[in-house]
């Protein structure tokens, strides 16, 4: 049900739909949100007299918080938890990648490897959530089926804190994000391989690899049984769109796999499509809240990986080139920005580091601001040109 209500009656966790002027001559990006932080509060008190609030989507804000006493808080510098999420990563990548070897071979998986590298994973996302994503983001990518089952489990588990789920929860979401397109490996490679659009024949084929999935997870012995069901989920459409079975009701943890899945497929590069922007691949999320996406959730999806996604090549308004290494929750247009280029395009050594939350100065009157976004790759940024060695 929405009312119109004025700024000052507004409450955290109130969802936004509408203000008393055009959304255009705001600086917020989307329409509709979840209100959670001072800045929101603040930028609506410049802007607005009265919004329309949504009580029904609303709601959504209170289940996913916890208590103060339990809320997941950073406990470590992004630059101090890189290391331990590079091992994280490794360790996760050679899993997936016996897991593969094993699903070729007909062999049985091994069940404790997997919950090694799920294990380690959540520990370092708890403690820094923005050290994995990063590595993810800027490591070399390798074959789609090892990155994307390592890449969905790391947006899935980072999400998970970001929505403050209980551990066990996150540590589900992991075993999820690695294992549940395992079932591909039972699809021919033709199939997946293909340039061109699939026949009928070929897109049922390739859509088996959920039943697939679902198959060997319940053929493996020693992973959480809950895991069988929920591999099911993330091709399921909120408006019955989706696959096998055409599903509506997928509940939180199948919405955040969707949600994460679709993410890491649009920004990476597949045999018949070319990558997009993390900030073009939200803005297609955005526009399908509500038909095939939870809305509540993908909007709080966009909160989590930022106005500024982690790995994000920028401009400064001083000219210098930087890559975003970490966000800032409060104030979600001023992330740490790493600077590795000078006005001039010369590499910086040593790089500088910026918390643009503590507004630095560019110079005598002008405080550092993100002037642009610019394409990955034009800056030939990896994570070793970072402090990821």
């Amino acid at each position: 049900m929405k009312k119109s209500i004025p700024v000052e009656g507004l409450k955290f966790g109130m969802y936004v739909a509408e203000l008393d002027r055009p959304w255009t001559d705001t600086p917020f990006l989307f329409q509709g949100f979840v209100l959670q932080t001072d800045e929101q509060l603040q930028i609506l008190k410049k802007y607005c007299k009265s919004v329309t609030v949504d009580s029904e989507r609303g709601e959504l804000a209170e289940p996913l918080a916890a208590p103060a006493a339990q809320r997941h808080t950073t406990q470590v510098a992004v630059e101090n938890e890189v290391a331990r999420a590079k091992a994280a990563h490794k360790q996760a990548q050679n899993t997936v990648r016996e897991v593969i070897t094993a699903v070729r071979a007909n062999k049985m998986l091994d069940a404790s490897s997997v919950e090694q590298a799920v294990n380690s994973m959540t520990e370092s996302v708890l403690r820094n959530p923005d050290a994995l994503l990063l590595f993810s983001r800027l490591r070399e990518k390798d074959d789609y089926t090892h990155s994307h089952a390592l890449d969905v489990a790391v947006y899935m588990t980072s999400f998970g804190r970001f929505l403050q789920l209980p551990v066990e929860q996150i540590s589900l979401l992991g075993y999820l994000g690695l294992m549940q397109d395992i079932g591909k490996l039972r699809v021919p490679d033709e199939i997946l391989a293909k340039r061109d659009r699939l026949s009928p024949a070929e897109l049922q084929e390739a859509r088996k690899h959920v039943e697939h999935s679902v198959a060997i997870l319940r053929e493996t012995s020693g992973l959480p049984p809950q895991l069988q069901e929920l591999a099911a989920l993330h091709h399921e459409r909120l408006d019955g769109s989706g696959y096998p079975k055409g599903m509506k009701e997928i509940g939180m943890l199948g919405s955040i796999a969707a949600i994460a899945d679709t993410f890491d497929a649009l920004t990476t590069r597949r045999p018949y499509a070319e990558a997009v922007s993390p900030s073009t691949a939200l803005s297609m999320l955005y526009k399908w809240r509500g038909t095939a996406f939870d809305a509540g959730l993908v909007e709080q999806f966009i909160r989590c990986i930022g106005i500024f996604p982690l790995g994000s090549v920028v401009e400064l308004n001083s000219g210098e080139v930087g890559i975003v290494i970490a966000q800032s929750t409060e104030k979600r247009l001023q992330p740490r920005v790493m600077v590795i280029r000078d006005a001039a395009g010369n590499p910086l050594r040593p790089q500088k580091l910026l918390d643009l939350s503590r507004e630095p100065k560019a110079g005598k009157d002008e405080v550092y601001r993100i002037r642009r976004t610019l394409e990955y790759g034009k800056a030939a940024v990896t994570a070793e040109s970072l402090f990821l060695t």
